[in-house]
């Protein structure tokens, strides 16, 4: 179906706006090292405190690696565990690809209502395309602002791909990535390759507190127009991916807007911003990978996790 057919189920702008309600761009971005000892994990069973005890256990219980990036922009508190290594980007690029667009493309206002046109080719090359690749969507093409709604809420590769095309290609992403302050996170390559997920890669990478901090000044921050925000911030709330992950970890009456993504190497993601009720939001960034090409992607061990983020944070 075209993504217009869903727009009811995208939330209200009341709604969205409502999310950032309580949360200006200052604390938003204060986004520095914890205050709390208690809430603290710096290094994988550094300093004995008993979060990281628990994350560590987690990593040993599910046979991966876990990084961790989360805060409490209402208190400042963080936990960062493996916070500055380096994981496999993967589909959390999207998030940030579609910010570009949103910031360097569509400045007039009248770019997003452009219609896309595009080959069977460019969705079979790209290995999933729930949304680009029906038939209407084939025969017709795609409004730049319905790829942007695919790319985030249904992690539609194709309309990825479209996306990057628009913008010049991966390194379009690195570079928006330095321009709101982040030295880590790098796109190199398109759809699907990206998520090779190799161990060893330098490229395609980011890290928790990189990656954490980019989406917290992208959804709370002043790193788009506040217009440009409010569309991001919809389509996260919406995205349809995540069930499995941080929100099955969550309390049933909080609300989450995140994206996902899942490569080889066992890898698999939830980054977004979490709110409990009647409060500003969390920050939370959960990456994880395993050691076997094969592995299968593990979102019991990102909810898990998100479970002991909720008590030490929430």
């Amino acid at each position: 179906m075209n993504t217009s057919d869903t727009s009811d189920k995208t939330p209200s702008r009341r709604r969205v706006l409502a999310w950032g309600a309580g949360t200006g761009a200052g604390a938003a971005l204060a986004l520095g090292p914890a205050t709390s000892a208690s809430a603290y994990a710096a290094t994988p069973g550094g300093g004995g405190a008993p979060l990281a005890r628990e994350l560590a256990a987690l990593e040993r219980r599910h046979s991966a690696r876990l990084g961790v990036y989360a805060h409490d922009t209402a208190t400042g508190r963080s936990v960062r565990y493996r916070a500055t290594e380096r994981f496999p980007l993967c589909s959390v690029f999207k998030t940030l690809a579609v910010a570009a667009v949103l910031r360097d493309l569509d400045r007039d206002g009248d770019f997003l209502a452009q219609r896309i046109r595009y080959t069977r080719k460019d969705v079979t090359d790209s290995g999933y395309a729930p949304i680009t690749g029906t038939p209407e969507n084939l025969a017709a093409g795609m409004t730049v602002e319905d790829l942007c709604a695919a790319a985030i809420r249904y992690s539609d590769n194709a309309a990825a791909n479209l996306l990057l095309r628009e913008l010049g290609g991966p390194a379009a992403v690195t570079r928006f990535c330095r321009s709101i302050g982040d030295a880590t996170t790098r796109l190199d390559r398109w759809e699907p390759e990206l998520n090779s997920a190799e161990p060893w890669r330098t490229t395609d990478m980011t890290s928790p507190l990189a990656i954490g901090q980019s989406y917290a000044r992208l959804a709370l921050g002043d790193a788009l127009p506040a217009r440009q925000r409010e569309r991001l911030t919809g389509w996260l709330l919406a995205n349809t991916t995540g069930a499995a992950k941080l929100r099955a970890g969550l309390p049933s009456d909080w609300t989450v807007a995140d994206k996902t993504g899942s490569g080889a190497y066992g890898t698999s993601h939830d980054v977004g911003l979490v709110r409990p009720p009647h409060r500003p939001p969390l920050v939370m960034a959960v990456l994880t990978t395993k050691h076997e090409p094969a592995a299968p992607a593990d979102s019991a061990l990102i909810a898990e996790t998100a479970t002991l983020l909720a008590a030490a944070l929430g």
